[in-house]
């Protein structure tokens, strides 16, 4: 024959169900709150304008088509190629000269401070750089348009 529980252990069970039947009412109540949260807040992409579509566009860019300069310890990067094939021709103090110049926006007397050169050598570096530049690169203009 079966004992039949005490009083003390009837209790105990009936608090162990109302606590599991109050922390179950908990979930569902932060559930239902949530899916509310979300209803208010989120929308699906394809309920989106395209308007709005286009406001989060963000497009990758890879530097398939880019070139690195080191320059004084800084990295220099130079998308456009046919630039970077002038600048090659360059020797290393032109280039140098260019890329801080133009590319970091440094001055004549901050250039020749980090390079340790007269300033009037860096202005007479950068004049004969854009010359040659400009030679360069309309030479390989040319020889893309026959």
């Amino acid at each position: 024959m079966e004992q039949s529980p005490s009083q003390d252990e009837l209790t105990v069970m009936h608090q162990f169900d109302r606590l599991c039947q109050l922390a179950l009412d908990g979930e569902a109540a932060n559930y239902y709150r949530h899916m509310e949260y979300q209803r208010n807040h989120e929308v699906n992409f394809s309920e989106m304008k395209e308007k709005e579509l286009d406001s989060i566009f963000v497009m990758d860019e890879y530097n398939l088509d880019s070139s690195h300069f080191r320059v004084l310890g800084y990295d220099i990067e130079v998308k456009d190629t046919l630039l970077v094939e002038a600048l090659q021709a360059l020797t290393e103090k032109k280039r140098n000269v260019v890329l801080l110049s133009y590319f970091l926006e440094m001055t004549d007397a901050e250039i020749a401070r980090e390079m340790k050169l007269v300033h009037s050598t860096i202005r007479e570096h950068r004049t004969r750089s854009l010359e040659l530049l400009k030679k360069l690169m309309e030479e390989n203009m040319d020889g893309a348009e026959e």
